[in-house]
């Protein structure tokens, strides 16, 4: 199996929206796209399939010292082999990649967040920076373009930890901040039993809100010049946020469910938004 074979494997058995983003990308953009989600569901993998917070640390740090070597020039994992050849072209960051496993080391650290600023630097290194990653790989005009990425990527950040409240806290993580809950007088303990409530309702209103402002700020940023080589992320945008319509329609029944789109409707999606952007 090639490195590419691996990442495509990786990113069709994720089951992830991004999957139907990446079907209508000309072929090296969806090769080099591939390896960098491939390479971020390892490390996410790393947070959520290892029991042990020792041992997960170690593989973390073991990732650091491999994203030294894809920069050196001399990757030996599948995915940082795949995306070898696109980091120079692409002008990726090694300090950008170098936040994601600082954001996947805060989920071994945190189960909570105390405001909304701290949740917005979370949401800046798991998905912000994964956004700012994928424009460049997309390719780009305009450096305000990296700017909508980043707006688009805490957007869909936000919109997974609505649809995840309930698996969340199974895990015993809650990433609505503190004050937010206080402020809808909405007790963690509620959230972890999975007792649903208006205040809940509330809650998560105002969270899909913000949500929403901030695909509404990401789009307004999109220069016309980068509007067609974006469009993977524009899709992406409106997968996501038809799922979060379907959320606010269940009115959040998210504790004990989870709420998802159908692959047909994701599929249809994404071809009308590639259509609409052509």
């Amino acid at each position: 199996m090639t490195p590419d074979q691996y990442c495509q494997e990786k990113v069709a058995q994720s089951g992830s929206s991004f999957y139907y983003s990446f079907l209508f990308l000309p072929a090296e953009r969806r090769r080099a796209i591939t390896a960098l989600y491939a390479w971020c569901r390892e490390v996410d993998d790393v947070v959520d399939d290892t029991h042990d917070a020792g041992l997960a640390h170690q593989q973390l740090d073991w990732w650091r010292a491999e994203l030294r070597r894809l920069f050196d020039g001399a990757p030996t994992h599948p995915t940082t082999q795949a995306l070898q050849p696109h980091v120079a072209s692409a002008g990726l960051s090694q300090a950008e990649m170098a936040e994601v496993l600082e954001g996947m080391e805060m989920d071994l650290t945190q189960t909570r967040y105390l405001d909304e600023a701290g949740l917005s630097r979370y949401c800046h290194c798991v998905a912000g920076v994964v956004g700012t990653l994928s424009a460049r790989l997309f390719g780009y005009t305009d450096p305000q373009t990296l700017v909508f990425a980043e707006k688009l990527g805490q957007s869909l950040q936000l919109v997974n930890i609505l649809r995840d409240v309930g698996e969340d806290a199974r895990r015993g993580r809650i990433y609505l901040p503190v004050n937010t809950l206080q402020q809808f007088q909405v007790p963690a303990s509620e959230i972890l039993k999975g007792e649903h409530s208006g205040r809940f309702v509330a809650l998560m209103q105002y969270h899909a809100g913000r949500a929403r402002a901030l695909y509404q700020e990401a789009l307004a940023l999109l220069p016309r010049q980068d509007r067609r080589a974006q469009r993977a992320g524009l899709l992406m945008g409106a997968i996501y946020h038809a799922l979060l319509d379907e959320l606010e329609a269940s009115q959040f029944q998210v504790l004990n469910q989870r709420i998802a789109l159908t692959p047909l409707r994701k599929l249809w999606i994404a071809w009308k938004t590639w259509v609409r952007n052509s």
